[in-house]
Formats: C-alpha cells, structure tokens, sequence
C-alpha cells in the first residue's frame, strides 16, 4: 500500500500547492493501486477531495481570502450540478465514467500546460452573474459524473469572469470545491446503495488524513516553489495517466 498512500500525499501537495489537481489524482490512486471499483472510486474522491478541501480553505477564510459572493453564485449552482451529475451516473456504466474522466484530466493537462496571459494579470474583469452560473453548474455536473472537483476549471473562471486575484480565487475555488464535492458525496451514497456497492470507510478516513497532512505540507511548498514549472510538469503528467486510462477503456 506504500504507493497508495505516496498518492494519497501527492493529491494533498496539489491542493495546497494549485488550489486544484487532486482529485484529477484521486480516482486513478483508488482504481489502480487500491484496486477499487469505479464508482466507489469516484463517491470516496468526492469525500476524500471535499474533506482536504475545507481543511484547506480555513486559513483562506480566517486571513478573509475568500469571496462569499463567488462561492454564492458559482458554488450553489455548481452543488445543483454535482447532485444532478451524481444521480445521472446510476445510468451510466462504470467504464463509460472513466472514459469522460479521461477527456476531462487531458482538458485539465492542457490548461495546466498552455499560458494564459490573462490569469498573469492582477484580477480580470467581472462578467455577467449568468456565466459564473452557468459554469458553475456545468462544472458541477462534471464533478457528479467523474468525481473531479474541478479546480482547474473553476479558478481561471473566477479570475476571467469573476473579477478576483488569484489568491482569493484559489481560496474561493477551496471553498467551493469543498461544498458541492460534499453534496455529491452524499448522493453517490444512494447510488451505491443501487449498486450493491460500499464505501471503504477506513481507506476514506487514511486517505484524507494524509491528504490534509500533504496540504499542509503544500501551502509551505507553495511559497518556494516555482508555480509556472510546477504546472506545466504536473500538466505533462496529467497528459501521460489521462492517455494510459482512455487507453485501458477504450481499447
């Protein structure tokens, strides 16, 4: 199990490094080294990644680097998703979730790998309020779907179309992910119930943890760490285990 909980550590490392990346970690970590079912992976992600990421947006919201207006107009509409995500996957095969899984970590990789001149900036400008909420809820399907919480979409949205800095946007995103990850997490208790499927409590509770214990350590990195060269190598990453999962389902 040591590179089970060798993951466990790397998706909180992304969390606290990124403010994203972790639960893009979770699912494969839960899948091929602990040997999970597929849903069962994605319902015990959604709890792992929910229960770091308020662990993590605490200091944000005590040092007040979180947007509650934000979290309000993305986060409500992207819980919404994420339930509605998390009922449509009781339809849906395992296999086919892990193949959208794999289209949505090579859109992650991308974003990761590909500058945008326009996050350098201070902040961006504020959009309309129905595009935060149509993406928040586009977003948050695809966390009840797939099990991702979708931070790496979420932060370039609420820095472009939002209107904040990045640190408060990665705050904001902590918070967000955290809310609908948990509502998802909730409903994905019913669909496994359907499945005749169980959630692995223990192997929830070590994961998260670890996960918390490799934020911490994360926030630290954070400070010494080039960003830049930290997204980029983790987007390459991302390109190669994205390849290896659409590989394994499609083929």
């Amino acid at each position: 199990m040591f590179w089970a909980w060798l993951g466990a550590l790397l998706i909180g490392i992304s969390l606290g490094l990124l403010g994203s990346g972790g639960s893009i970690l979770t699912v494969p970590v839960l899948i091929y080294l602990v040997d999970q079912p597929e849903k069962v992976a994605i319902a015990e992600s959604l709890g792992i990644v929910a229960s770091i990421s308020l662990f993590g947006a605490i200091p944000y919201a005590y040092r007040k680097e979180i947007d509650w207006k934000s979290v309000l107009w993305f986060g409500v509409p992207g819980m919404i998703g994420t339930y509605g995500g998390a009922s449509i996957s009781e339809f849906i095969s395992g296999n086919t979730q892990l193949i959208i899984f794999g289209i949505v970590m090579l859109l992650a990789a991308f974003l990761m790998v590909k500058d945008n001149p326009r996050l350098k900036k201070e902040k961006g400008y504020s959009a309309p309020r129905y595009v935060l909420i149509a993406e928040g809820l586009i977003v948050g399907v695809v966390t009840g779907l797939v099990g991702v919480g979708g931070g790496f979409l979420i932060i370039p949205a609420l820095v472009l179309f939002g209107g904040l800095k990045m640190r408060i946007a990665i705050g904001t995103s902590l918070a967000i992910i955290a809310a609908k990850s948990f509502l998802g997490f909730y409903k994905y208790l019913d669909v496994l119930r359907a499945e005749k499927l169980n959630i692995d409590w223990e192997l929830l509770l070590i994961f998260t943890v670890i996960g918390i214990a490799g934020s911490l350590l994360g926030g630290r990195l954070s400070k010494v760490v080039p960003q830049k060269m930290l997204k980029k190598g983790f987007g390459v990453f991302l390109i190669g285990m994205s390849g290896f999962i659409l590989w394994n389902n499609l083929f």
